[in-house]
């Protein structure tokens, strides 16, 4: 037989366990009073009159007990009830079945108890009661027995008795643990599954943010970047015949703003297309420094440390240096930039330093481009500011938090 097949049984019988009980009960005091019927066994009284309304009595009290009774304490003197009957059964027949029908009365108890030391006890006593009551029942019958011919004549019955605790409560332990794997086993599927439901929305949900947040950044950044260029590009126009250097000095300044905004362009189609540069983010800020300076008048020297960081955080500083480079073209006529990354501690230490002409800290006004840098820092743990002075260039200082694994949540 296969196991479901007798977990199934098993389910079968516990189920329909009450009403087992109570058809073997009425079967066997069936059986003991028509054993008994017509015979005398003590003070001349016919077994039938006392045999027949007990069995009666003990018919509708446990009926009572199985299905109208919820609470074990409630039980208790029913219990007491059946063990009082089943000494009249013992004085009035001749003693055969009423093992069998303590035990029927012990297999409703042993069901109801989830404690297994409640069981033991129970069984203890119903094995003491059973002797005692023999002992009293051959005893008002006068028949004399020695306590070795007591144990004899009952030792058959002690021992089904034992021998169906063992079974009985070895089958309940093994039926109540299954329920118990099988609800944790269907809690955790039922888990399982909402895992996994939540696991596939945190990725759309995920997904989506990402989309939005490349959004906002091609929104910000490139079609910033395009616009500069394109008043870039008009103030050329307007200065060409007057101020060919201040021509050309823009042109230098839109043509850069292009190369950048070209290189977000390519960094947010690789990220929407879950495309990884295998780059690290010194060699990143390297190229942002050459694609700035190579074909043009501007400088910039750099000391920068090789550390690993999340993509966000890596993101960030790159676009805060293109837009750092970008607004010191444009705003301050810078020729030269000096830039450093460095780590200090659990610390990173991000310095722009330009030649242009500054302006006055007071009056400094944050637009998209230093705005979203405060936001930005902030929201990794860090912060942002900027020092100048007319005629004295300018300065865009970050600090931010060295990541723990490189693997921060974006």
């Amino acid at each position: 037989m296969r196991l479901s097949d007798k977990n199934g049984a098993m389910r079968f019988l516990f189920a329909h366990s009450k009403g087992i009980v109570f058809g073997l009960l009425v079967l066997f005091e069936i059986f003991i009073i028509a054993n008994n019927w017509g015979a005398v066994y003590y003070a001349d009284i016919p077994s039938w009159y006392i045999v027949l309304p007990v069995s009666v009595f003990l018919t509708v009290e446990n009926a009572v007990k199985l299905w109208a009774l919820k609470k074990f304490s409630e039980k208790i003197a029913f219990y007491v009830m059946d063990v009082a009957v089943l000494l009249l059964f013992t004085i009035f027949t001749d003693g055969s079945l009423i093992s069998t029908m303590y035990i029927i009365i012990l297999s409703d108890f042993y069901l109801s108890q989830e404690d297994l030391k409640n069981n033991i006890i129970m069984g203890a006593t119903c094995i003491g009661v059973f002797a005692v009551t023999f002992a009293v029942s051959n005893s008002l019958k006068g028949i004399e027995l020695n306590v070795i011919g007591l144990i004899s004549s009952i030792l058959n019955d002690i021992l089904l008795i034992a021998l169906h605790f063992f079974v009985l409560n070895f089958a309940i332990q093994i039926y109540r643990k299954n329920q118990e794997i099988t609800k944790a086993l269907d809690e955790l599927n039922e888990s399982n599954a909402k895992l996994q439901a939540a696991y596939r929305e945190l990725q759309e949900v995920t997904a989506l943010e990402e989309r939005q947040r490349i959004a906002k950044d091609i929104h910000d950044t490139a079609g910033h970047s395009i616009t500069t260029v394109i008043m870039q590009t008009e103030a050329a126009r307007l200065a060409l015949d007057s101020d060919p250097e201040e021509a050309k000095r823009r042109i230098t300044a839109a043509n850069l703003q292009a190369r950048h905004a070209l290189e977000e362009l390519r960094e947010s189609v690789h990220l929407l297309s879950g495309m990884r540069e295998g780059q690290t983010l010194k060699q990143m800020l390297e190229s942002v420094i050459h694609d700035s300076s190579d074909g043009t008048d501007v400088t910039i020297r750099y000391d920068i440390d090789d550390v690993p960081l999340c993509d966000a955080k890596r993101r960030f500083v790159l676009n805060t240096l293109k837009e750092g480079i970008a607004n010191g073209l444009r705003h301050g006529n810078a020729t030269a930039f000096w830039f450093e990354f460095k780590r200090e501690g659990t610390m990173l230490r991000f310095l722009l330093s330009d030649n242009g002409t500054g302006c006055d800290i007071s009056v400094l006004k944050e637009g998209l481009g230093l705005r979203g840098m405060h936001t930005r820092a902030e929201s990794f743990g860090g912060d942002v500011w900027c020092e100048t002075e007319p005629g004295e260039g300018f300065e865009i200082h970050m600090r931010l938090p060295c990541d723990g694994n490189a693997e921060e949540k974006q």
